[in-house]
């Protein structure tokens, strides 16, 4: 099942964030990552969203290789970088597989996450994250 990284992003040093795009790129794709979303500004129907940060979304075949990519040696010089070239709240999800259940506990979640009750997306919240 497919697994997401999406990062809330600001930008603090453009020219380091520019490095960091380039190695973390190579990376990526080293680990069977493809880019869905880089660096958007997005439309906010509801909420709040602060103007000047952007949505990073990255597909990885399994959440597994997305582990192994976060921690691998090729991202290490990025995620160093990273510090300060740009701010970023980071996330892990699993995707829907086939048979339409998304996110279901397990180890396709967060490490040692098994969902609780009322955790969209987790298996016995039946119906809720469809009302989505």
């Amino acid at each position: 099942m497919a697994a997401y990284a999406i990062s809330e992003v600001e930008i603090l040093d453009p020219d380091q964030t520019r490095r960091y795009q380039e190695l973390a790129a190579a990376s990526i794709a080293h680990y069977g990552g493809r880019y869905l979303v880089r660096g958007a500004r997005p439309q906010v129907p509801e909420g709040d969203w602060p103007i000047e940060e952007r949505v990073v979304l990255v597909e990885f075949p399994s959440m597994e290789r997305l582990r192994e990519w976060y921690a691998s040696p090729e991202y290490a010089e990025a995620l160093q970088i990273r510090q300060t070239a740009l701010a970023r709240r980071l996330l892990f999800v699993a995707g829907v597989d086939d048979a339409g259940d998304g996110g279901a506990a397990g180890d396709e979640g967060a490490a040692g996450d098994e969902g609780e009750p009322g955790d969209l997306g987790y298996a016995g919240d039946e119906g809720e994250a469809d009302a989505l």
